[in-house]
């Protein structure tokens, strides 16, 4: 009357933040090089052919004192003027012009000199009236002094003349600026920045933004700001919190969803079922007869004998929850209840042939009615049809449990200590199935133990894919972390007293008293 050890429980849901990225916007600096100080330049190149020019007028005016056509004057001069005193005066001014650029001369930086042959556009000083030694012009740098030389961030050679980049406190030749995924030059406005690595927005997006493996578009974000998703606890699939109410078709067996990219199967009684589930489902009652025997020698082995032939057979959904309400009592696990260990008389419609499969659907499935009579505590094993092999042989080995406590004379125990105790036989089939190695176990279990007291027993499977492997792993997962009280809390309970005191002591500790060894 008791309900098997696995459910299709509801993911829980998980927030994910991702970290505030630096997209940066008009970061760059295009420009040519020294172009920023062309108008300075500009201005005192004027100033110093004003200056020149003003110094052939003085000495034009030593000379002779008469203003020519050519060289107009720069001031009008009173007419009653001395031509001495005119030319006293322009000389004292040339020589505060020469003293000042004396001066300025002193303080140039080290390296800088004045080169007459190097820029044309600079008047060459004249012969006339002024000593050519003390004649220094005024202080301008050329522009290949002024330029200071820039190591190109990308290539580490000098950028040169042309246009430039300047970014992250160092300059780039605009192609040396490129994607630190794609490789290609980043000539957008915008561009996404991780430590020192520069981005393509789109390329970071695709490193860093989770995708949802349903539709296989980016996860959006809450009002938040935040990437909110859901993901399974054990397969780690990440999806949209929008395809749990989109009717996106969900396995019944490994609780992945559908991608968009893959279709599933889909059973005659509404479940759906992966492709790798759907590669070691058992469909008929008679292909689960082989598996079933073989648990029953597990038992055996472990000197838990079933004297009993108990009847099995696999059943639709729709035949096993009319099962289980033809019983008078016992434990269910919702949201669905995949076996029974069945104690009353009941007819029962089971699978008799196997479907065929035909567009990603089993179809053309036989059944036939069976009537269940009582010969013993245990009227039969209803199993739920189209189960993998694994799943199947746990489930079955949890309700031949209920069948030998019942058989041995159990009676009474509440929930918690009869579901306990069968998931610890589910739990120990499982593991001899899928692992070989003891040492790899990752949660303490009976097996170890139990094998150790059962040498005859023998090991006649096949070998497994990583596949197969990997669900084994998942339906040990679904037992270990089970949030019901009866089936989690039992189990763990269970488990911990076995571990601890051996499987044989347990199972007389609950004979006797009806609860678990402290």
């Amino acid at each position: 009357m008791d309900s098997s050890s696995s459910s299709s429980s509801s993911s829980p849901s998980s927030s994910y933040g991702v970290a505030r990225v630096s997209h940066i916007s008009n970061p760059c600096i295009f420009g040519e090089v020294g172009s920023s100080s062309s108008s300075t330049y500009r201005d005192k190149k004027w100033k110093l052919m004003k200056w020149v020019s003003k110094l052939f007028k003085s000495g034009s005016n030593g000379g002779s004192g008469v203003h020519t056509n050519h060289h107009p004057p720069q001031f009008q001069e009173d007419e009653n003027m001395d031509d001495r005193s005119r030319g006293a005066r322009d000389k004292e001014e040339l020589d505060r012009s020469i003293s000042l650029s004396l001066a300025d001369n002193t303080k140039r930086p080290h390296g800088y000199g004045w080169s007459m042959d190097n820029n044309r556009d600079f008047p060459r000083p004249f012969h006339g009236g002024l000593n050519p030694s003390s004649f220094i012009p005024p202080y301008e740098p050329s522009y290949q002094c002024r330029r200071r030389q820039r190591i190109c961030g990308g290539c580490n050679r000098d950028i040169g003349s042309g246009n430039y980049l300047g970014c992250m406190g160092t300059f780039f030749h605009p192609e040396c600026f490129r994607c630190h995924s794609c490789g290609y030059a980043i000539t957008e406005h915008e561009f996404s920045l991780s430590g020192t690595k520069p981005y393509h927005k789109l390329c970071f997006k695709e490193l860093t933004h989770p995708k949802c493996e349903v539709c296989h578009h980016f996860i959006p974000t809450n009002e938040a700001g935040l990437i909110e998703y859901r993901c399974h606890p054990f397969w780690n699939q990440k999806y949209c919190p929008s395809h749990e109410y989109d009717k996106t078709a969900r396995c019944c067996s490994c609780e992945r969803l559908e991608s968009w990219d893959v279709r599933y199967y889909s059973l005659e009684d509404g479940r759906s079922l992966c492709l790798e589930c759907m590669e070691t489902a058992i469909i008929d009652t008679g292909e689960c007869q082989p598996l079933y025997h073989a648990i029953r020698d597990y038992y055996e082995g472990m000197y838990m004998k079933l004297d009993q032939q108990i009847p099995m057979l696999l059943v639709q959904r729709e035949a096993l929850n009319d099962a289980i309400v033809g019983e008078k009592n016992g434990y269910h696990h919702m949201p669905e209840t995949r076996g029974l260990c069945l104690s009353e008389e009941q007819t029962v419609t089971s699978v008799l042939r196997r479907p065929r499969l035909g567009a990603h659907r089993l179809v053309g499935m036989r059944t036939q009615p069976q009537r269940l009579t009582r010969k013993c505590e245990v009227t039969a094993i209803l199993v739920l049809y189209g189960l993998p092999r694994l799943l199947t042989g746990a489930i079955l080995a949890h309700e031949l449990m209920h069948g030998w406590l019942r058989l041995n004379g159990f009676r009474n125990l509440n929930p918690e200590v009869e579901e306990g105790i069968c998931q610890v036989l589910s739990y120990m089939w499982l593991e001899s199935e899928v692992l070989s190695d003891p040492s790899s176990r990752n949660m303490p279990s009976t097996s170890s133990a139990a094998m150790s007291s059962s040498s005859s027993f023998s090991n006649k499977k096949g070998g497994k894919s990583n596949v197969e492997k990997k669900l084994g792993e998942f339906f040990k997962h679904q037992i270990a972390h089970d949030a019901s009280p009866a089936y989690g809390g039992g189990f763990r309970a269970a488990n911990a007293a076995a571990c601890k005191y051996g499987l044989r002591r347990t199972l007389d500790h609950i004979r006797l008293t009806g609860t678990f060894p402290l």
